[in-house]
């Protein structure tokens, strides 16, 4: 892999998280700081401040296991997929960002918190979320059949668009059934792994 390193002999290191996909710090590596790496599997950079190698965690112990390596398109910056072992940041957050280190899946992550807030506010009057919560477990659970039947019933005729619309109303109605039930996509995401280790 060809390496730019710049005028100090270093290149951006950008750290994410190999299974949420989430950025947790930017570093940088020096020729040794890479080869080191590479042969430990354990990030290392070259710290400016002190001008040495540094691996990370080599205090904490918070470090970070090497996936894999990717060079950018320009040959200048390193994408470093790693395992992290603990928080990321020295101030003891997950990343340097101070935001937690969890899965995302766009938009449907979204909807979740739409959801929480929602059947939080208890407000049966405004929201169609608080009042099905209101009637209890059995009713979500039998909303999510209906619309099941509803998908199915589409899958089999040629409108797309109604195909589209039921599979919308069942997905938002399981996402609920999962909130009822104490769990959230990322329980659903562990169990598929774990099936397919």
């Amino acid at each position: 892999m060809t390496i730019k390193y710049d005028k100090n002999g270093l290149i951006p290191a950008i750290i994410q998280d190999a299974s949420t996909k989430q950025v947790l710090m930017l570093g940088y590596m020096n020729e040794d700081a890479y080869n080191k790496t590479k042969d430990s599997k354990l990030v290392t950079f070259f710290s400016r401040s002190k001008q040495r190698l540094w691996t990370k965690g080599e205090e904490s112990g918070n470090v970070l296991h090497l996936v894999d390596i990717k060079n950018d398109c320009d040959s200048d910056t390193l994408l470093v997929r790693v395992n992290p072992e603990g928080p990321t940041c020295h101030k003891g957050t997950d990343t340097c960002w101070g935001e937690d280190n969890k899965s995302q899946y766009g938009f449907f992550s979204e909807l979740e918190a739409i959801i929480d807030k929602r059947v939080a506010s208890k407000d049966t009057d405004k929201s169609y979320v608080a009042r099905l919560f209101s009637k209890g477990i059995n009713k979500v659970a039998q909303k999510v059949g209906e619309e099941a039947v509803e998908t199915v019933i589409e899958a089999m005729d040629s409108n797309d668009n109604l195909f589209l619309y039921e599979s919308a109303d069942l997905m938002f109605h399981y996402l609920m059934l999962l909130k009822a039930k104490g769990f959230s996509l990322k329980d659903i995401e562990n169990e598929l792994k774990s099936r397919h280790k």
